[in-house]
């Protein structure tokens, strides 16, 4: 009895919100009624709660395609990576909308985004930090990290003690055609220098963009000049749309990009992805 006393008290609150907001609504504010209902759904429609102002984004863009890569073996560290628990993105609200219209100009070109990563709790930040100063775990290194030790991971900033992911302010993504096509699993025993491009067009049904994600070497650098004209051109693509929605890239991967208005600024969360 409490617990539907509860509910109901919350449904009854949200509804004091939701006509006091429409009430400032006029007809020239669709968008601004889109998000309102929109942020209701959200509410009330998902099992797991959410820190405030943090959304899933397939509730958001429904045909957002997600693979969490840390939420699989097909990563740096060669497994499931602490604090993964789904393969759900999460991002800040604001985020969500941003890159709304990114797929939308994407979909009249018969693309769209594909997520590699978002949100990131700190305790996904520390299980790197472990396995970036155990020098003996080098499972992934021809994969990954072909021309670097990991002491000079840590020295060249792929790996840090705090990530823009964690303030929820950062997302890797690409660009996949659609229909989208399959994709080979990844195997440990069937790993490729990553420093050489991309090779297999079967184990990421993305354009190619030069190189793999999680490639730590130079030839992912965004603006790097040793890719295709068409690799670099695609790589062009996804930068201009995401910048033309406030975000940034950071110039050594061309699949991170950092949402410049961030929520969050100054807070670090550790909440699992569930």
């Amino acid at each position: 009895m409490h617990s539907c006393i509860s509910k109901f008290v919350k449904i009854r609150n949200l509804s004091r919100i939701v006509i006091f907001s429409l009430q400032k609504v006029t007809r020239y504010d669709s968008k601004k009624l889109l998000s309102i209902f929109m942020s209701i759904s959200l509410v009330l429609g998902n099992k797991n709660t959410l820190p405030n102002k943090f959304v899933y984004l397939d509730d958001f863009i429904p045909n957002i395609v997600i693979e969490l890569r840390y939420n699989s073996s097909f990563n740096f560290i060669g497994k499931n990576i602490d604090g993964y628990k789904n393969n759900r993105c999460i991002l800040t609200l604001d985020m969500a909308e941003a890159l709304k219209e990114v797929q939308n100009e994407l979909q009249v070109m018969g693309l769209g985004l594909k997520v590699y990563d978002a949100y990131r709790p700190q305790m996904a930040v520390d299980h790197f930090l472990r396995w970036a100063n155990d020098e003996s775990d080098t499972l992934t290194k021809k994969e990954f990290y072909p021309t670097f030790t990991k002491k000079e991971l840590l020295e060249n900033l792929y790996i840090a003690t705090k990530s823009s992911h964690s303030r929820g302010s950062a997302i890797d993504l690409t660009i996949v055609p659609f229909p989208l096509s399959e994709q080979e699993p990844f195997k440990i025993k069937d790993q490729w220098d990553c420093s050489k491009g991309n090779y297999i067009p079967q184990r990421d049904n993305s354009l190619d963009m030069g190189s793999s994600y999680d490639c730590f070497h130079e030839i992912s650098h965004t603006g790097s000049t040793i890719i295709t004209p068409q690799q670099r051109a695609n790589r062009l693509l996804l930068k201009s749309l995401m910048e033309k929605q406030g975000f940034r890239n950071y110039y050594k991967e061309w699949w991170h990009y950092n949402f410049i208005n961030e929520t969050f600024p100054e807070t670090y969360f550790n909440f699992p992805v569930d």
